[in-house]
């Protein structure tokens, strides 16, 4: 690989963080969409898949686990979805002592209005790709994703 290609790489990789900040920090932005996006969607889109993708029980705890927050403030996040009717705390079927997460009917709709929401802005932000283009950055988008879930059960590559 020539050195001009080599440098050309690695800013563009060097850019991936910045990148990732900016669609965090803009894509609430989007005035079109319907709804619109609430104050508080991230942090509540953030818990309502963690609880709704969670394998088995999610606890208060594995929720600041996977967002690597304190247990608080957790706590307080869940609080927020509890006392607006899209979670509900229950009993766990495995030990009785621990109390679980779930969605309600509620946080079901929720969850279908923010995937309504992400979709729409995709297509909005995407609108003047080439449509094979669009479909090519979804498809290594989920690919991208689907890696990170697998980073939790692979050996540590730091090692």
């Amino acid at each position: 690989m020539a050195p001009d290609s080599r440098s050309a790489d690695d800013a563009y990789l060097n850019s991936v963080g910045a990148a990732f900040a900016q669609l965090r920090r803009r894509t609430h932005l989007l005035k079109h969409l319907d709804p619109p996006v609430e104050r508080k969607d991230l942090s509540r889109n953030l818990i309502i898949n963690i609880v709704d993708e969670a394998d088995g029980e999610v606890t208060v705890g594995g929720v600041a686990e996977q967002l690597g927050i304190d247990p608080s403030a957790a706590s307080r996040m869940v609080s927020d979805l509890i006392t607006h009717g899209y979670l509900e705390r229950l009993a766990s079927q495995r030990d009785g002592r621990r109390t679980i997460l779930r969605l309600t009917p509620q946080g079901v709709a929720l969850r279908n209005r923010f995937r309504s929401q992400h979709r729409q802005a995709f297509e909005y932000i995407t609108r003047d790709w080439p449509e094979h283009e669009r479909l090519e950055f979804a498809r290594l988008l989920l690919k991208y994703a689907e890696a990170t879930s697998a980073l939790d059960s692979g050996p540590d590559p730091r090692q």
